[in-house]
């Protein structure tokens, strides 16, 4: 048990590993679904029981190579690693299953850069260290670089090559701050860095703040912060559908870096740098629910749409993370697993129905020929209620828990920004919905002849398993908040974090 906060590392990695040796031994697709699934199952499993330890608000930490936290690199599942490593596994197992129903026959290795981005997405979530937060990232990115341009051609290709340059320049600053930070404290360990932050001489005050700021300004472009957002639409508009939908989650990694720099380095306890960051982003979040609104309004094309949607997800978690609030906070952790999940369902439901009109390689219009109440219909409908905030879904449940939450002081900003948003989402999803399965058979036969592919059962029931765990959150909405509020007020125990790993001895035996 002592060794379960690396093992959500160490399975994917070893199951990418045997992926690529049955990709060299030339086995047949079976069995490489069969690798990929006992990976995911033994994922799951490890990750069932650190939901089980941090429930009961257990801290598991992993010292690699047993070192002193503050000299080596130390693992920490807190609840909130552990929420973030558990909607992923849930993400990835829809995402896996999507791919399973053919696709993954045109991807090279596709199963093994699958797992290595679980590998880096875990490993970012989990790691106390922010060097090792780096090196994280960049597993992540490799792997999504692979994923990205897998059997991609034309636009799909040029959108891929924007993105590679858009991270390799993040990951440059990234790097630049990293060694600000380090010359000037001399570690890279989180909780080290909090102690040091909170004495540090007034002479060394305004350099830390440019290296954090650069951090920021990093972790709020991968999460597509206004004005950094543009490279996000046409770049998940163009992936493959299952390859769309597990990068759902990526821009949460950003968010999730901002969450934990802001509340343990810059938190009540930091001196000088208390806050620091935080108006702004509140700011530039309620922004950037206004922007991407516009662009659900404005999108001819659906992947498109659902590009900007993710944009305007991320848009409303900063906005629950910057008011600083534990029921603010509690309220975005429970709407970044529901954000995640339904959006990556609508990019499933866009392959499908792209799919239906004709090749998957299609540039598909808003005007894509599936009339009638089909099951892809059904499936949009749950999602768009979900996702445009409408009751009695999670949408609704973590935005009227969020306005609830949120401080008197900043009433007026974030309740006018969150509700026209809101509405702008409706409206468009809505006329996204009527344009696809309610359009006239005489429109239709403008848009020309209709083609249909076969259908593939386990690509619907992908994205009917995401939707599952939406009604499934709605129903559990309680516990899951109860869980979520816990976590915000154990974000807020910064000495509580510190205290913990910097007291943690190296467990080497005596001989």
């Amino acid at each position: 048990m002592n060794h379960l906060p690396i093992l959500p590392v160490l399975i994917p990695m070893a199951g990418a590993a045997v992926s690529l040796m049955v990709e060299r031994r030339r086995f047949g697709a079976g069995v490489r679904r069969l690798v990929a699934w006992l990976s995911m199952a033994a994922l799951a499993a490890v990750v069932a029981m650190l939901v089980a330890d941090a429930a009961r608000g257990q801290v598991g930490t992993y010292l690699l190579g047993d070192w002193p936290a503050r000299l080596g690199i130390a693992l920490v599942a807190d609840r909130l690693s552990v929420w973030m490593v558990a909607v992923t596994t849930l993400l990835a197992a829809a995402s896996l299953l999507y791919a399973c129903s053919g696709w993954d026959r045109r991807a090279p290795h596709f199963h093994a850069l699958f797992q290595f981005q679980l590998m880096g997405l875990n490993g970012a979530f989990l790691t106390g260290d922010l060097f090792n937060l780096f090196v994280f990232f960049e597993v992540m990115l490799i792997a999504s670089y692979g994923l990205l341009l897998s059997g991609g051609r034309g636009l799909g290709m040029r959108n891929g090559f924007h993105y590679v340059v858009f991270n390799v320049t993040a990951s440059s600053l990234f790097l630049i701050a990293l060694g600000l930070l380090y010359g000037l404290l001399g570690t890279l360990n989180m909780a080290e860095l909090a102690v040091r932050i909170s004495q540090l001489p007034a002479a060394n005050v305004a350099l830390v703040k440019a290296a954090i700021g650069l951090l920021l300004v990093v972790f709020c472009a991968k999460a597509a912060l206004l004005p950094l957002y543009l490279w996000l639409p046409d770049t998940y508009a163009r992936a493959p559908a299952a390859v769309a939908a597990l990068f759902a989650v990526m821009t949460k990694v950003g968010l999730y870096a901002v969450l934990r720099v802001s509340t343990l380095l810059l938190g009540a306890g930091a001196g000088a740098l208390a806050g620091y960051g935080q108006s702004w982003l509140l700011v530039l979040g309620a922004a950037t629910l206004i922007v991407a609104a516009l662009g659900v309004l404005g999108s001819a094309r659906l992947p498109v749409m659902i590009g900007y949607l993710v944009v305007w997800s991320a848009a409303t978690l900063f906005v629950a993370f910057a008011l600083g609030e534990p029921g603010t906070v509690g309220a975005g952790l429970y709407y970044l697993a529901h954000s995640c999940f339904t959006t990556a369902a609508l990019f499933l439901i866009a392959g499908l129905i792209r799919r239906r009109h004709g090749s998957a390689d299609q540039d598909d219009s808003l005007a894509a020929a599936l009339p009638g109440r089909t099951w892809p219909g059904v499936l949009f409908l749950i999602a768009g209620v979900a996702v445009a905030g409408l009751p009695p879904l999670t949408g609704f449940l973590g935005k009227a828990a969020l306005l609830a939450a949120t401080p008197p002081s900043q009433v007026g900003l974030v309740w006018s920004t969150v509700l026209v948003s809101s509405l702008m989402v409706i409206i468009g999803v809505s006329r996204a919905g009527v344009r696809l399965f309610w359009q006239a058979p005489a429109r239709l036969e403008e848009a020309g002849p209709v083609r249909t592919a076969p259908a593939r059962p386990v690509a619907t029931i992908a994205a009917t398993v995401l939707l599952g765990y939406v009604v499934a959150m709605s129903v559990f909405a309680q516990p899951l908040l109860v869980y979520t509020d816990a976590t915000a007020r154990q974000l807020q125990d910064t000495a509580g974090y510190v205290d913990h790993l910097r007291g943690l001895a190296p467990a080497r035996r005596q001989p």
